[in-house]
């Protein structure tokens, strides 16, 4: 009987986190018809915002329109893991390097209507690279191929990636968690990511707990400390 209850519990929970991202699919759909290519930043690490990533494309994918999801965060991938290889493969940091072509860096999930595109190994000058010309013409192949691209960058409160890349988007997104960020650095990140020029869609309160009935004030502001670091 426990069991089953731990069953029922589980089966809940994912069903309330696929309700959740599929809002947000929903909200970014509401937002308009010519917004395809959507980058996802946080103000510092471990806010969900690879979390976020993830999931908003598997929703858009599960709902049958063709996505492709661009891992930009090359400084500090954490979304290697979700994905496993079945053989070595390119990303990112090896297109804008052009050391391969674009369609060795393009692979196929178990998800269907799903692409991914990894971060690669690590570069020395990640953001030169995004600015090069190459990275461009990635985002403009993508838009005429994918119903929707989302991009995955690094922090915007630490480093000026995410900006540069909402550049060459149509939108932009920021995760922050409940309670780790004080509020003006929030503010700040959405002011850098809205001097872009990128419709700025929002700012996704992540990790928020839901038996309290005030959020209270933003926590104390992390360090960078090993960000980038392996």
């Amino acid at each position: 009987m426990a069991q089953l209850e731990l069953v029922k519990q589980k089966a809940l929970l994912i069903s309330k986190t696929e309700e959740y991202y599929n809002a947000i699919r929903t909200n970014v759909q509401f937002s308009g018809a010519n917004i395809k290519t959507i980058v996802i930043t946080s103000v510092q690490p471990n806010e969900g915002k690879s979390t976020t990533s993830v999931n908003l494309a598997i929703s858009m994918a599960r709902s049958g329109y063709k996505t492709l999801l661009i891992d930009a965060d090359t400084r500090n991938s954490v979304m290697s893991g979700t994905f496993k290889a079945n053989s070595k493969i390119r990303g990112l940091t090896s297109y804008l390097s052009g050391r391969c072509e674009l369609s060795e860096i393009i692979c196929d999930t178990n998800v269907q209507n799903l692409m991914v595109v990894p971060s690669g190994q690590v570069p020395p000058n990640p953001t030169s690279l995004l600015q090069n010309q190459n990275f461009s013409q990635l985002i403009e192949l993508a838009r005429s191929v994918y119903d929707y691209v989302i991009i995955d960058s690094p922090p915007i409160g630490f480093v000026i990636d995410a900006a540069i890349i909402a550049q060459k988007c149509d939108a932009s997104i920021i995760v922050t968690e409940a309670g780790s960020v004080k509020r003006r650095f929030v503010q700040k990140a959405k002011e850098q990511m809205e001097q872009s020029g990128a419709q700025f869609l929002g700012i996704i309160l992540n990790k928020v707990d839901t038996t309290t009935e005030q959020y209270g004030a933003y926590g104390n502001y992390g360090a960078y400390g090993n960000y980038g670091k392996k």
